[in-house]
């Protein structure tokens, strides 16, 4: 059997919101670090916000950046969507923490937002141009 003469279907492309998305959490992830460490360093060793440890900003800051690295693996999924809007609202509620978060997290969740309206945008045009015979409303 020649397995070389059987062709392997190609992977489906991937959606403009798919990759709109991919990249705002990028981006995200390097912001995150650097708001991480700037929470940390700023915050006074002995009983800091809510009376927690300084580690904690690291902590979490690193847990936000798994689940930031595992979102971007996921928007192949419906779901992948909705833990992205999750993710950004809990970049907004680090604003908490340091101010300066809240002007960030409105940032990245004004550039989400956008990425999906525009993504979806894109791929609906694609979707009319692939099949010719739908009317375009």
């Amino acid at each position: 059997m020649n397995d070389a003469a059987t062709p392997t279907p190609a992977p489906a492309p991937r959606s403009a919101r798919q990759t709109l998305g991919s990249i705002v959490l990028a981006f995200e992830i390097i912001v995150v670090f650097l708001a991480a460490l700037v929470i940390w360093g700023l915050a006074p060793t002995e009983g800091g916000f809510l009376g927690l440890p300084p580690w904690v900003a690291l902590a979490a800051g690193g847990a936000l950046i798994v689940g930031l690295i595992a979102t971007i693996g996921l928007l192949r999924y419906p779901w992948g969507f909705v833990l992205g809007w999750v993710l950004q609202a809990l970049i907004l509620a680090s604003g908490f923490l340091n101010p300066a978060m809240f002007f960030v997290g409105a940032l990245f969740g004004g550039m989400w937002w956008y990425c999906m309206v525009a993504g979806a945008r894109i791929d609906r045009e694609r979707t009319a141009h692939a099949d010719p015979g739908k009317e375009q409303e």
